[in-house]
Parts: structure tokens; C-alpha cells; sequence
């Protein structure tokens, strides 16, 4: 059955399952695939209720993007190997949770060439008397086989994943592998010695081809080495890029930073909007990467740095640098407070920040709300459609006055001003303790506020009496104060 037809007959296929049936025999033993007898516009109403529910307090949610055919879809497969107890050869996808195999022949998510390949190197790994590895041993040779696929260009990469560097009969392996399959266009062995739940290791040799393979999305190209990062839906990834650019609303003058950049591409594709891209990321590898995809596409307006984004964005905040958009695309754990501070810090215009965990998203919103922006738009983009995951792209800007409610406070019994409302003199004691070591009274912040402009209380923190000699806020102190300041916005 095409997945076409399946598409069209999952209502009367969800009746099925019912009855015991499922569209999948392996279905409820990996648990990859919580909702895929559930017809499709229910696991769109589904993902749509449970982000309007998380994120109720921020932003009302526009209608979630789903897909047309919602199968097949993942150009990135991985297949884990191993053997029975009497040595017939298995691969499929490890039980959720476990390390027990759960033999796999076809995923209805999985680009089904790669699920060809698979089967077809079980196959050669009898044929060639290669052993699979065997985690509780450690003895054996063949792991696991990684496939990525270009959705555009047709281009196949095949990782085999050893547990040492020589694969006996290596050319004659890849030969039979490629009569089988000529489509692949090129061949890696990667070696993972270590007993880990890591899939790749660190050393690899490339057996056929270039060792990476290109893909377009969104009108540029790109390079996908076998480490590097690329959303595994290429349909859905451009309509979610293209919603994060249109949020962002670039208009060939805007200084735009791209954190968590990986191989550049969300940078990359805003670059004929944006007048200048810099694009961050930690691993030197797809930094490589991202250097290769701007020359393949001849971008000249994005620079890539390898650094820590949210280091790289305070060292640009204190050397009075300044950014219109920041695009942010962290992992399924979200961002940590230490990076939303320093976004903060840098004080961009908007903030459009892409998330595939709502849960996690819902958490960082609450921060970045309490710190001077508000969310103006949320759009859901079903990702992994079959799965309880979902992608969710978010337009944050700087609170603008109109966006606060008025309430009637009487500022001469508070004793403060409405700039002081931004953070508590607690709140800038607690925030010089934790981040500078260094203890500071009221008095001296009182100082460092009107040094710095900021209207303070008319008798706040001044001396009882004319003659009383009143301590000077230290330079080390006035430093400290100064960058809380700037942390909550308030300078």
C-alpha cells in the first residue's frame, strides 16, 4: 500500500485498530510512534490543544501546519544491530527505554530507501560472516548503520557504525552494497570503541564518495556530513523556516544573530533579508560545515563563529554591540537561564525563538516575559507527525508601554519609581552575590542608579543630616551593580 493510500484510509484504519489492529506490527513495543493510529486531523487537534494549553498565559495559538501525507517523512534513520540466540542476524530500533532490540523491517516515518539499505546490509553481514557487537560482551564488530537522505537532491549517505576500524573484505563489502543499491552516493565507516549509548564515535574514514552528501531547503544548499545537524522532516522544515523569517519580519537592514546555529541554515536562508547574519555555534564540526554551505551558496553578509552563543552574545552586550533579531533554535532541553540572560543582556528588538518541546518552551517564555519581552505570536508545525512531539516557532519583542496595564500605586509610600519597579534592590543584591561574589547595600546602588540616570526616590538612601559622611559606592561594587542593571533592563 502507498503511503498515499494509507494517508487516506487512516480513519477506517484507526477503526481497525480497535478491533487489535495497528497500521504497525511493531506498534506499542519501540514506542516511537505513540499516535499513529490515531487518524492524523486527531493528532493535529491534540498537539494543538496541548500547546494553547501551556502556553495560554503568553500568547493566543495560531492553527497548527500539518502535513499533506504524513508518512515517510525522516531523511535520517538509524538502525541498531544485533543477533538472536541462535545467530540470525536482527536491526531495527531499541525499545523505549531499553537496550532490547526490536527487529524492524519498514517504518511508516522512515524514508523508505533507507529502510532497503538496512535490510539489505543484514543481509551482507551474513554473506560477509560479520559479527554484530554485543553490548554486554563488548565482543563483536558491526553496531549500527546511520542513512541520511537529500529530499531534493536524491543523495544518500550510509554510516556503517564499527566497534573497531577494519571491516574484513572493506571494498568488496561496499561493492556488494552499491550493486544492491547504486542510488548511494557515498559511504562512511565510523568507529565507536566505547561502551556508550552514543551512536557515532569520534573517528571516521570515508569508504565511498565525498563523506557528506547536499540537500536544498528553502532555496539554498546545504552540506549534511553524518554528525551534523539537519531537521529530519524537509517538508515541514521549510514551511517552520519560513514562518521564523516571516515572524522576524527582516527588511534588509537588521543585524541578525543566529544562536545554535549548527551548519547555518536558518542564518543562511534570512541572509537575503537580513543586512548582516552572525551565526554561533559550539561544535567545530558543523561550524565546518556552515563555512562550506555559505561558500556553496556564495553568501557573503553571514559570519560564523565557534563559540558558546550565550557567551559570545554578553562579550557583544559589553563591548556595546547591539543585534535587531536574535534567531534561537535550542535542543528538545531547552535554553538555560544563563543563556536567556545574556539575550537579555544584548537587548535585541525580537526574539523569534524555535522550539521542539513545548514544555520546555513554556518555561523559557516565562522567563524572557519576566525580563522585558512579550510574545506576539505562536505558530505550532507538526514535525513528526505519528509522535507525540511538536514543533512550535515563537515572535517575542521588547514590551513596549502600551503592552503594561495601569494600576494605581502610590510610588512616594513605595518609595521607589517606576524604573525601579524593573528589578527590586533585592533582586540587584542577589544577582551581584551570585554572579560577581560581591555583597552591596542599598546605599550603593541607590548611587550607581543616579549615576547612571536612573530616576531613584527623592530622599531614598541620603544622608540623615548635612555633616554625615556617607561611603562612596567602590569601583569594583559600581561595576558589579552596573551589569545587574543591565541585566534587567534597566540601562
Amino acid at each position: 500500500m502507498t503511503s498515499e493510500k494509507k494517508f487516506k484510509n487512516n480513519k477506517k484504519n484507526y477503526k481497525a485498530k480497535s478491533a487489535g489492529k495497528s497500521l504497525c506490527p511493531v506498534h506499542g513495543k519501540c514506542g516511537g510512534c505513540q499516535l499513529l493510529d490515531m487518524p492524523y486531523e486527531q493528532q493535529l487537534k491534540k498537539k494543538q490543544t496541548q500547546v494553547a494549553k501551556l502556553l495560554k498565559p503568553y500568547c493566543q495559538v495560531e492553527k497548527i501546519i500539518g502535513m499533506d501525507d504524513p508518512f515517510h517523512y525522516r531523511n535520517k534513520v538509524h538502525a541498531v544491530f544485533g543477533h538472536k540466540k541462535d545467530g540470525t542476524v536482527i536491526s531495527g530500533i531499541y525499545q523505549e527505554g531499553t537496550h532490547f532490540i526490536v527487529p524492524v523491517d519498514e517504518c511508516l516515518i522512515e524514508d523508505q530507501r533507507a529502510d532497503a539499505i538496512i535490510r539489505d546490509i543484514r543481509g551482507l553481514l551474513k554473506s560477509f560472516k560479520i559479527k554484530t557487537y554485543n553490548e554486554d560482551t563488548g565482543y563483536g564488530l558491526f553496531r549500527h548503520v546511520l542513512i541520511r537522505t537529500g529530499y531534493h537532491s536524491g543523495q544518500i549517505m550510509v554510516v556503517l557504525v564499527l566497534g573497531s576500524p577494519i571491516l574484513p573484505s572493506k571494498n568488496n563489502f561496499v561493492k556488494a552494497l552499491r550493486k544492491l543499491h547504486p542510488e548511494i552516493t557515498t559511504i562512511v565507516l565510523n568507529v565507536n570503541g566505547q561502551k556508550t549509548s552514543m551512536i557515532l564515535g569520534e573517528k571516521e574514514t570515508v569508504l565511498y564518495g565525498k563523506g557528506y552528501i547536499e540537500d536544498e531547503l528553502c532555496g539554498k544548499t546545504f552540506r549534511i556530513s553524518s554528525k551534523s545537524f539537519y531537521q529530519v522532516n524537509p517538508v515541514q522544515t521549510e514551511k517552520l523556516y519560513g514562518k521564523a523569517i516571516e515572524l522576524a519580519g527582516l527588511t534588509g537592514k537588521e543585524r541578525v544573530i543566529d544562536a545554535y546555529c549548527g551548519i547555518g541554515t536558518i542564518g543562511l536562508i534570512a541572509s537575503d533579508k537580513a543586512k548582516e547574519v552572525i551565526s554561533v555555534e559550539l561544535n567545530s564540526d558543523a561550524v565546518r560545515d556552515a563555512i562550506a554551505n555559505a561558500k556553496r551558496n556564495g553568501i557573503k553578509n553571514v559570519r560564523f563563529y565557534n563559540n558558546d552563543a550565550g557567551v559570545f552574545m554578553r562579550q557583544m552586550a559589553d563591548a556595546g554591540e547591539s543585534a535587531d533579531v536574535v534567531f534561537m533554535d535550542p535542543p528538545r532541553s531547552g535554553s538555560d537561564e544563563k543563556f536567556l540572560s545574556s539575550v537579555i543582556t544584548l537587548h535585541p528588538k525580537k526574539i523569534v525563538y524555535v522550539s521542539c518541546d513545548p514544555t520546555t518552551l513554556a518555561r523559557d517564555l516565562k522567563y524572557l516575559t519576566k525580563h522585558g519581552y512579550k510574545a506576539r505570536r505562536v505558530i505550532p508545525v507538526d514535525m513528526f507527525p505519528a509522535t507525540e512531539h511538536c514543533e512550535t516557532v515563537v515572535l517575542l519583542s521588547q514590551q513596549k508601554p502600551d503592552d503594561t496595564i495601569e494600576i494605581d500605586l502610590d510610588l512616594d509610600e513605595l518609595d521607589a519609581t517606576s524604573a525601579e519597579l524593573k528589578a527590586t534592590y533585592q533582586e540587584i543584591k542577589d544577582y551581584v552575590l551570585k554572579e560577581f561574589g560581591l555583597k552591596v547595600s542599598n546605599l550603593y546602588i541607590s548611587q550607581v542608579k543616579r549615576k547612571c540616570g536612573i530616576e531613584v526616590g527623592e530622599n531614598y538612601n541620603l544622608p540623615k543630616s548635612e555633616n554625615a559622611r556617607v561611603p562612596q559606592c567602590p569601583k569594583e561594587k559600581e561595576e558589579a551593580i552596573k551589569a545587574a542593571l543591565k541585566y534587567f533592563a534597566m540601562i
